[in-house]
C-alpha cells in the first residue's frame, strides 16, 4: 500500500541514485509529489496549480529549500506581503494556508521526505506556518469593505456606459461592437439572474428553459447554473435560479443575444457557449473582468464595484422588493441564511421603511387594545 500512495518520495530517489543537482531535483520531485496528493484529494487543477504558483514564489522569496526553511521566513514574507506588497487580508490568508499545507506534506511520515532529505542533506523540513505567525479566518467576512453592491442609480449607469460603447463602436462601423455588445449582456445577465463570474461565462444554450407557473418568460423563465462555487475536493455546485418580476427586461435583452447577434460571430454554429469568445471556447474570466473594468471606470464608479458587485446587487434588491429569505438564499445557492445576510447592504432608505412599518404597525396594535 505504500508503493501506491500518491506523493511518495520516488523509488528511484530511494535507491540513493548520483544526480548532478541533488538540491533541485528533490524540490522538483517534491512538487510533483505534492501535486499527485492534491489530484489524489480530488482539487480541480486550477486550484492545485494556483497552490504550486504559490509555493514556488515562497521558494524565490526564501532563496533556500524546504529542508533549510524557517519559522523567520515565514514572519519576513508575512512582512513582504502586507507591508511592501500590500496585499489584502484574504490574498495573505491564502498564501499563509498555501505555506502551510505544503509543509504538513512534506513533514508528514507517510511519505518520506524528511528521512529523504536528512539522509541527502543531514537537515529536514519542519513546519514554519503556525497559529502565532500567521493569519486565521475568524471572521465570516474577509472581503475588502470597500466591496459592496451598486445602488439602482450606478447599476444604471454602468449598464447605459455598456451600451454607449456598443453604440459608438456600430456609428464607427467597427465589427468591435459584437464583443462590447457582449460584454453588456454579460453584465446584465449576471444581475439579473445573480450569477457569479464562472457562472455567467460558462452558461449554455441549453442552461436555460420554461418555468409553467410563468408562460410570459416562455424560454427564460428559469436558468440552470452548472458550474457553481464548489467545496475543496467536490464538483461545481448546481442550482436552479427562478426569473423574477424585478428583472424580467432582461428576458427581451438575451433574446436579442441569442437571436439577432450572436449569430453574426463566426463561431456560433460549432459552439455552445452562450458567450462564446472568437476562439470558440468559454470566454476567460480575465477577457471578462478587463472589458468590464474598462466600462465600469468610464461609468466612474469606484474601484470596490466588480463584477461581483453585481450578485450582492441581486441578492440586496430582492431583500428590499420583500421577497422570502429563503427564496433568496435559495436562488443564491448559499447554504447558509448567515451567507446571504453578507452579501446584502440595504440602503438607509429601505431599513427607514422597515422602522416605519414597525412603528405604525405598534400604533395600530395600541388602538386596537384601547378599543378593547
Amino acid at each position: 500500500m505504500r508503493d501506491l500512495l500518491p506523493g511518495l518520495v520516488p523509488l528511484r530517489l530511494t535507491q540513493g541514485l548520483p544526480a548532478l543537482h541533488p538540491e533541485e531535483l528533490i524540490w522538483l520531485e517534491m512538487l510533483d509529489g505534492w501535486r499527485n496528493q492534491q489530484l489524489g484529494g480530488n482539487l480541480s487543477p486550477h486550484t492545485i496549480d494556483q497552490r504550486i504558483s504559490n509555493i514556488e514564489r515562497f521558494r524565490s522569496f526564501t532563496e533556500k529549500y524546504p529542508w533549510n526553511w524557517e519559522a523567520s521566513d515565514m514572519d519576513e514574507y508575512s512582512m513582504e506581503l502586507r507591508g511592501v506588497r500590500r496585499l489584502s487580508r484574504s490574498t495573505m490568508l491564502t498564501y499563509q494556508v498555501t505555506v502551510r499545507l505544503f509543509m504538513e506534506y512534506l513533514t508528514d511520515s507517510s511519505y518520506g521526505w524528511s528521512e529523504e532529505c536528512f539522509r541527502r542533506f543531514g537537515s529536514y523540513p519542519a513546519q514554519i506556518a503556525f497559529e502565532w505567525n500567521t493569519a486565521r479566518h475568524r471572521s465570516e467576512v474577509m472581503s475588502d469593505p470597500k466591496k459592496c453592491p451598486y445602488s439602482r442609480e450606478e447599476l444604471q449607469s454602468l449598464f447605459d456606459c455598456a451600451d454607449d460603447h456598443v453604440a459608438r463602436a456600430r456609428r464607427a462601423g467597427r465589427k468591435g461592437w459584437i464583443p462590447w455588445y457582449r460584454t453588456s449582456i454579460i453584465m446584465k445577465t449576471a444581475y439579473a439572474w445573480g450569477l457569479r463570474r464562472n457562472e455567467v461565462r460558462q452558461l449554455e444554450l441549453s442552461d436555460f428553459g420554461h418555468n409553467p407557473a410563468v408562460k410570459k418568460y416562455k424560454d427564460f423563465g428559469t436558468f440552470y447554473v452548472r458550474h457553481g462555487k464548489a467545496k475543496a475536493g467536490s464538483p461545481p455546485k448546481r442550482r436552479t435560479v427562478l426569473t423574477v418580476p424585478e428583472t424580467d427586461w432582461a428576458v427581451d435583452c438575451l433574446s436579442d443575444w441569442i437571436n439577432d447577434v450572436r449569430p453574426r460571430m463566426s463561431v456560433a454554429l460549432s459552439c455552445s457557449y452562450l458567450f462564446p469568445s472568437e476562439r470558440g471556447g468559454p470566454l476567460t474570466a480575465d477577457a471578462l473582468s478587463a472589458a468590464f473594468s474598462s466600462i465600469r471606470k468610464e461609468a466612474g464608479l469606484a474601484d470596490g464595484l466588480d463584477f461581483h458587485s453585481l450578485r450582492r446587487s441581486y441578492i440586496t434588491h430582492l431583500v428590499e422588493s420583500g421577497y422570502d429569505g429563503l427564496f433568496i438564499q435559495q436562488q443564491a445557492g448559499h447554504e447558509y441564511g448567515s451567507t446571504t445576510a453578507i452579501y446584502t447592504g440595504v440602503s438607509p432608505d429601505y431599513r427607514n421603511k422597515v422602522v416605519q412599518q414597525a412603528l405604525r404597525s405598534m400604533a395600530t396594535d395600541a388602538t386596537h387594545q384601547r378599543n378593547e
